[in-house]
Formats: C-alpha cells, sequence, structure tokens
C-alpha cells in the first residue's frame, strides 16, 4: 500500500501582513496601561466585594475616586 502526501505552502494573505503592525502598537499599549500601578489597584479593587468594602466603611465610588484622583473629573 502506497501513502502519497502534498504539501502546499498558503501565500501570505496581505490583510494579515498589513494588520500585523497595528495589532504590535495595540498590544504594546495594552502592556503599558496595564504596568500602570494604577491597574493594580483596580484589579484588587474588582477582586473585592461589596461587604468587604462596606465592612470597612468604602464604598466602590469612594475607591474609585481615590485611585483615579486628579486624573479624571469625576
Amino acid at each position: 500500500m502506497a501513502y502519497t502526501t502534498t504539501t502546499t505552502t498558503a501565500p501570505i494573505q496581505i490583510r494579515s501582513l498589513l494588520a500585523r503592525p497595528f495589532v504590535a502598537v495595540f498590544n504594546f499599549l495594552i502592556l503599558v496601561a496595564e504596568a500602570n500601578p494604577r491597574m493594580a489597584d483596580i484589579r484588587k479593587l474588582n477582586e473585592t466585594s461589596d461587604e468587604e468594602l462596606a465592612t470597612r466603611g468604602l464604598t466602590r465610588t469612594d475607591e474609585i475616586n481615590r485611585i483615579f484622583r486628579g486624573r479624571f473629573y469625576i
């Protein structure tokens, strides 16, 4: 019994080739944004339940204002 295989190479699609720089820039911007210390604070806030915040006498809105104070007008 004989087996035959054929190998074909798919041509590089022009769309994916043109999109690569934009995807790289977008991924870099996401990396820079997530490296900001504020993102760590927001991540920690997202992991905290409303009950935990209430026991500390805080609200989610107050914490967001504290994290972004001086940066955004909320």
